[in-house]
């Protein structure tokens, strides 16, 4: 029987891409990226494929991204992946770290095509105030592409545009988010 996880769809591509070049057996359910901002709704995410695979060999791919996500996890003897977020998992601690002491607001393709809708929808901000929430926290944008990106360019360039902030580009390889998930899975 294969493994679960359950995890962000913030990687979905690169978690997909690296499962099937490493013959894991390994079955996957995601979440919507935009959850960890609603606590409430990542949580039940969280707690419905837990107890839906209770009786199974369970791991989470996500970091801290809800304050009672460990207590959650202990009570279905899940592990989960080591890291403070997706962004840092995939980086690894000393680039993410770099980056996000010089001021990042870090960009993957799914949050840039869908940057309106997290921030304006979902949120109900409006972009006056999203403007000055990234400003007052943020010095640039910084997109990170990975082999499993597809071109995001333009949209990057709207939302840069749009908020004044400039961008960063990043390429990544997938050599972090494998050993971090190697080791979740097996330890090593």
């Amino acid at each position: 029987m294969k493994k679960i996880l359950i995890g962000c769809g913030i990687l979905k591509k690169e978690i997909n891409y690296l499962i099937e070049k490493n013959n894991w057996e390994i079955e996957v359910f995601y979440l919507d990226s935009s959850l960890h901002i609603n606590f409430d709704k990542l949580y039940n995410g969280l707690k419905f494929f837990l107890e839906k695979f209770k009786d199974r060999e369970k791991y989470v791919f996500y970091g801290c991204c809800h304050p009672q996500i460990d207590d959650l996890l202990k009570e279905y003897n899940c592990k989960r992946t080591i890291g403070q977020n997706c962004i840092e998992i995939l980086l690894g601690n000393e680039l993410f770290t770099e980056e996000l002491t010089n001021g990042a607001f870090f960009l993957l393709e799914d949050w840039c095509l869908r940057f309106d809708f997290i921030f304006k929808e979902f949120l109900c901000w409006k972009e006056e105030m999203v403007k000055m929430v990234l400003k007052s926290e943020h010095k640039y944008f910084c997109c990170i592409k990975t082999p499993c990106s597809n071109d995001f360019y333009n949209e990057s360039d709207v939302i840069s545009r749009k908020y004044d902030i400039p961008i960063k580009w990043l390429n990544v390889n997938l050599d972090n988010l494998n050993n971090i998930l190697k080791q979740t899975f097996y330890g090593n």
